[in-house]
């Protein structure tokens, strides 16, 4: 059985944390910010946890984890 590869573009934008969440980045954060108010930028710094609904299909992408 051949190894399964990683998708290139899910070693960039998602970690995996120990307890099995997957972290990313906020969306809607690099340009056109004039347009949203101070309440949107400031809740939307920094990583989230990506839903479970969405979690089971990343890890897919990454069969051997993300390190």
């Amino acid at each position: 059985m051949p190894k399964l590869k990683t998708k290139s573009g899910v070693k960039k934008r998602f970690k995996i944390t120990a307890n099995g969440h997957v972290k990313h980045g906020v969306a809607g954060k690099r340009h056109r910010l004039i347009s949203h108010n101070a309440k949107y930028i400031r809740q939307n710094r920094g990583t989230s946890v990506l839903a479970e609904a969405d979690t089971g299909r990343v890890k897919l992408w990454a069969p051997y984890g993300l390190n």
